[in-house]
């Protein structure tokens, strides 16, 4: 084994990919306990990956082949050279140390698939099957690797997950509307008279504001029930959802009136820390 595949080294490309590219669940993780957080964040990095395929391929049909490599990887029928992948590597082992099941993460990767094409979202129903299989199944898998399942971990995590997701479909807006990506459902839009169109124009309407106040609402609907839910479960399992405090950050100022949903918002990376500080030393997260 090479010098750049040793486990400590692969944890180390792990942790870094989650840092570069979602640092708001790397910042998270940092006030896990050490050996829960290598698992999480080697969680994280395979969703790190499954979600840049879209980001990394020019036509569907590559980014398909990407997602069934990992799907093999699942099944122990990999290709390619499953051992010099780091990401692999520490995933598979995350799997194995905390018996993670492998259902809720194929169907992540198939919900990945949605991402390889220009089809629209069509409706709210479908934008919360996507997020409750991705953002929603990172909180129960976590949670997974500091507290035995339950169900009021799961119900926790479901409420967790969309209000995340929802609120990250708002935040990347207009990334997606610039290469004419519509994740905010569709039928939504048509019901306040605005479409497709209007999104990837990239101009703030009174169709669009409304469709997004509305996913704003359902969002905070969310977060609300899982900031009540936190007290129900094991305080040991409550770091996993200190990412909410976050999402409440960013709902707030998402919802003012003199924010435009179409111009990136960006945070500083100090701010995200100082934040999850906070939030790890109240009664809330702590316990």
């Amino acid at each position: 084994m090479s010098a750049t595949n040793t486990p400590i080294a692969a944890a180390a490309f792990c942790a870094d990919l989650v840092r570069s590219h979602d640092f708001a669940r790397y910042a998270a993780a940092l006030f896990m306990p050490a050996i829960p957080r290598r698992a999480l964040l080697a969680v994280y990095a395979f969703n790190t990956e499954i979600s840049r395929v879209r980001e990394q391929v020019s036509q569907p049909l590559p980014g398909e082949m990407r997602l069934q490599w990992w799907t093999d990887v699942l099944a122990g029928a990999g290709y390619g050279g499953i051992e010099g992948n780091p990401v692999a590597a520490e995933f598979l082992l995350a799997i194995r140390d905390f018996r993670l099941p492998a259902e809720p993460l194929l169907r992540l990767i198939e919900e990945h698939q949605f991402d390889l094409y220009n089809d629209p979202m069509p409706s709210m129903a479908a934008l919360e099957g996507y997020v409750t299989d991705t953002a929603s199944a990172l909180f129960s898998l976590g949670a997974r690797m500091v507290a035995r399942p339950s169900e009021a971990i799961d119900h926790l995590a479901r409420h967790a997950g969309l209000a995340q997701g929802i609120a990250q479909v708002i935040a990347a807006l207009p990334f997606d509307a610039a290469r004419r990506q519509l994740f905010v459902p569709l039928q939504l839009l048509q019901q306040h008279g605005s479409g497709m169109e209007e999104v990837f124009a990239g101009k703030q309407t009174a169709g669009t504001r409304a469709a997004i106040d509305q996913l704003i609402g359902e969002a905070q609907g969310h977060l609300a029930t899982a900031l009540d839910l936190l007290a129900s479960i094991p305080p040991e399992a409550r770091p996993v959802f200190l990412p909410l405090a976050l999402v409440r950050r960013d709902l707030q100022r998402m919802s003012r009136a003199d924010t435009d949903p179409f111009v990136p918002q960006p945070t500083s990376r100090l701010r995200t820390l100082w934040t999850l500080w906070r939030a790890s030393r109240s009664k809330e997260f702590g316990g």
